[in-house]
């Protein structure tokens, strides 16, 4: 959700901003990140790879309180929630007479689904061969804040790809401290990922790569949007970053990288709301 909220704080100065819109955009990231969450669960379970050696909190079907057709069926009943919901969004950005770009939207929106469900799930399941890093970073990066952004201002200002770095780097982070935890488990099941490729060093590295790009991407993009002092403050968001990537790279034990992963996820969250906040009340 939070590149959704940080492209539309980013188009305020640039268009008669709709709320209406913003209440789309945002209940489609809901339904897609619930929709995520489901098939994440229901693919590693029925490839056994959550198990009990698994490191982390115990998922649906791990605990058996969902059957796997039941967990099938919503993640279905996410997926028409989701297209229902981006297909309002979509006509009320373009209307009726927008055909071709509304045809685009569509087929992205379609393509977030798809993306969702093969992350963990079906034959060929993306995540299993290195390449979630690369699809979180395009869905939750760069189509989520540019997206949003061109459905409010139905232009593309070429500064809102830092901002898209930004978040894209941050929410791969977070992907990267799961997949550091469960590397052990996730090598041992064949299933490949950046950071069990690295290794635990080069794992960490990495991730202090995607935190220190993401906090000079900040800077970058919030200037052109910056009228204003108070325009910058969210780069205050840089500080808890910094902290949060030393304790991980003191960290050694795996299920000590539990504890790192929604502090992360909340610290990208927070600095899209002071995004969104300082360019509602400093005009």
């Amino acid at each position: 959700m939070a590149g959704i909220v940080t492209g539309n704080a980013l188009a305020i100065s640039h268009t008669d901003f709709s709320w209406a819109l913003f209440a789309g955009t945002l209940l489609t990231a809901v339904t897609f990140q619930i929709l995520s969450n489901f098939a994440n669960d229901y693919g590693d379970g029925v490839k056994g790879t959550d198990n009990d050696n698994r490191v982390g909190p115990k998922r649906v079907l791990q605990q058996k309180l969902l059957s796997k057709k039941t967990l099938f069926n919503a993640i279905v009943l996410m997926g028409i929630a989701g297209l229902i919901v981006a297909m309002g969004t979509i006509a009320l950005a373009f209307g009726l007479e927008e055909i071709q770009r509304s045809l685009v939207f569509l087929g992205l929106t379609i393509a977030s689904i798809f993306a969702a469900y093969k992350y963990t799930a079906g034959k060929g399941a993306y995540g299993y061969y290195a390449l979630g890093d690369l699809f979180v970073f395009v869905f939750f990066g760069g189509l989520a804040v540019m997206g949003s952004y061109y459905l409010q201002t139905q232009s593309l200002h070429p500064s809102v790809w830092w901002m898209a770095l930004t978040i894209g780097c941050l929410s791969v982070g977070v992907l990267n401290l799961n997949n550091i935890r469960d590397m052990e488990n996730d090598t041992a099941m064949g299933k490949k990922t950046i950071a069990s490729l690295l290794g635990g060093n080069s794992a960490k590295t990495y991730h202090a790569l995607l935190l220190l790009t993401s906090s000079v991407c900040l800077w970058i993009g919030l200037k052109p949007f910056a009228d204003s002092f108070w325009h910058y403050f969210p780069v205050v968001m840089v500080i808890p970053l910094l902290f949060q990537l030393y304790k991980t790279l003191k960290t050694r034990s795996p299920i000590d990288f539990d504890v790192l992963l929604k502090p992360l996820a909340l610290t990208t969250f927070i600095l899209s709301l002071l995004v969104l906040v300082t360019q509602l009340l400093v005009q």
